[in-house]
């Protein structure tokens, strides 16, 4: 047998017993980082696999770009509109936020281990960053739901925090290893960190979303591996011109999740995966790094400084920032718990080791064990504190899944399911009392294991799974007409016009959008359209209904074939009553 058949065998293992793991924690109520740390533990020299890993450089490697993949899907899984909501905040705590953690954290630990300050700063940047995949895995699997402006900030920072960490460890050990001076040394290289990391990401996204688009590959499997090799494409040129991979490949994400692309479902899917994998090798492979023996030797010290990181250091970087930004005590609270330290402190931790600092293997050990207790006392208890706080809200209801036709550049369209529920504006009515956007075509409905093909009479009913063709464009009010809603909608209409078939009633208009017109619901669009204007209708006549707008897109003779609706005032949009059906 050769000696890769047995790696194949082992890594097999390995990662079957992390995704079971990934199973378990949400029963045992774990962050999986710290049951794949626990996996590779288990599997190590002094555990029940046996298996001598002593390599740190190999760890590194794979941690660099585990870690880099899982940056990436983050990215690509991030709303811009998330981003503005948080960049103010989410970037202080990136940046002054992982400074303040990092001072206190560090002085204290220069103090109860008895190392120099640089050396205690070392340690305490390490540790100063909290860990993107720990975070996003922990809001997404935790079974709590909490205010969006709340999630986005946490998701934000962690995703953005580790360049800051990064730049602080590489900088404190060229002061301490290489004797680069300390003030205008590390300022340079923070600019030059973050600029360039930065510059590069907003370009290699730019130019990935139209090589993809404009690309055509024989294999539609290949679509989402040309997106992750323009995602290491930031990575790699940024590192190489002295940037912050991570912080472009996170940018990079960015840009590309956020606009429409070949295959983008698929993409987003296999990328997923991939950022799962990436995690089970990372924490698994860096569990198989240490020696729990070690542990043991630095428990009360590494105790002390978790201590301080969680309860003294995390508080007081985060309550000055958020009170800035009107965050009350209570989500001020929730923020500074939510700091888990994951795999980038092990990573970093690595980097002494590397430029052989004197005492990095005290560091190594002290970081891990601050780890564990971060992740499996502060993931653990989110949901509690969460709960304690008066934090958490009733779950969304579960958005709309996109199935995809073909690539973007041949068909302008995506075909959509919908799941009804009682409260969705179309329950009960039939499909041709339902004013759907012109051009939308309701293709299929399933009910139970019955295939219902769509005519006028079919009526919609609770449970029912309907099929919807639409253009991209139209997307938001067909979500306003089979989307699960709440009792309340607020709708706010897009730029562009609704456009609605001539025959379509008044009354439907109403019913599907909450939209009034003021006028007799048995009217069709045409009728009232002819009765208002004082000439013969032709396209570009308007009518002004209040805050509505109307106009004639399309006439055949003397009929209104097509109409278009827009919201006039400056708020540019209606809430309305929902009635659920029956």
């Amino acid at each position: 047998m050769f000696l890769v058949d047995q790696l194949i065998l082992m890594a097999a293992i390995l990662l079957l017993i992390g995704i079971i793991s990934s199973k378990l924690s949400a029963r045992l109520g774990m962050p999986v980082l710290v049951l794949f740390l626990g996996t590779g533990m288990l599997a190590g020299e002094a555990g029940l696999g046996g298996i001598n890993f002593d390599s740190p450089g190999l760890a590194h490697a794979l941690g660099t770009m585990a870690l880099a993949m899982i940056l990436f899907d983050g990215g690509l899984q991030t709303p811009v509109a998330s981003i503005r909501r948080v960049w103010k905040p989410a970037s202080l705590l990136a940046t002054l936020g992982v400074l303040i953690t990092s001072a206190i954290t560090g002085a204290a630990a220069a103090y109860i281990l008895d190392l120099p300050l640089l050396e205690g700063m070392l340690l305490g940047a390490i540790v100063g960053s909290t860990d993107a995949a720990a975070v996003f895995s922990l809001l997404r699997n935790a079974g709590i739901h909490i205010n969006t402006r709340l999630k986005s900030t946490l998701e934000i920072e962690s995703a953005s925090n580790d360049p800051m960490a990064i730049f602080l460890t590489v900088g404190l050990l060229e002061v301490l290893v290489n004797d680069m001076p300390f003030g205008l040394g590390l300022l340079q290289l923070f600019v030059q960190q973050m600029g360039v990391g930065a510059v590069v990401g907003l370009l290699v996204g730019f130019v990935s979303v139209h090589l993809i688009n404009r690309i055509h590959l024989v294999a539609g499997g290949l679509y989402p591996v040309l997106v992750a090799a323009c995602g290491l494409l930031a990575f790699g040129i940024a590192a190489n011109l002295g940037g912050s991979g991570f912080l472009a490949i996170f940018i990079a994400g960015v840009m590309i999740g956020n606009r429409p692309i070949a295959y983008q479902r698929s993409t987003f899917l296999f990328h997923d995966g991939l950022a799962w994998m990436s995690q089970i090798v990372m924490f698994v492979v860096l569990g198989l790094l240490i020696n729990p023996v070690s542990l043991l030797e630095v428990w009360r010290e590494g105790l002390l400084i978790a201590a301080i990181l969680v309860l003294v250091a995390r508080p007081l970087a985060v309550f000055p920032i958020l009170k800035l930004f009107g965050f009350d005590n209570r989500q001020t609270s929730l923020v500074a718990w939510v700091g888990l330290r994951g795999s980038v402190p092990i990573i970093l931790a690595i980097f002494p080791l590397i430029f052989g600092l004197e005492g990095a293997e005290l560091i190594f050990n002290v970081v891990f064990f601050v780890v564990l207790i971060s992740a499996t006392i502060q993931g653990t208890t989110l949901p509690l504190m969460a709960r304690k706080l008066g934090l958490t809200e009733t779950p969304p209801p579960e958005p709309a899944a996109s199935l995809e036709i073909t690539a973007l550049d041949e068909v302008d369209a995506e075909i959509v399911e919908y799941r009804l529920g009682d409260n969705t504006r179309a329950v009960g009515r039939r499909l041709s009392q339902i004013a759907l956007p012109d051009g939308t075509v309701v293709a299929m409905i399933t009910r139970g294991k019955e295939v219902i093909p769509p005519r006028g009479s079919t009526q919609i009913m609770p449970g029912d799974h309907v099929f919807v063709v639409l253009r991209s464009e139209t997307r938001p009010f067909v979500d306003c007409v089979f989307a699960e809603q709440a009792n309340v909608v607020s709708y706010e209409l897009p730029d562009r016009p609704l456009r609605l078939k001539g025959s379509t009633r008044v009354g439907e208009v109403l019913h599907s959008y909450g939209i009034a017109l003021d006028s007799d619901e048995t009217l069709t669009l045409d009728e009232l359209l002819r009765q208002q204007l004082t000439t013969t209708p032709h396209e570009g006549e308007s009518l002004q209904r209040g805050s509505i707008s109307l106009s004639v897109l399309g006439v055949l003779g003397e009929r209104i074939t097509t109409v278009g609706l827009s919201i006039t005032q400056d708020e540019a949009s209606v809430s309305t009553e929902l009635t659920p059906p029956g």
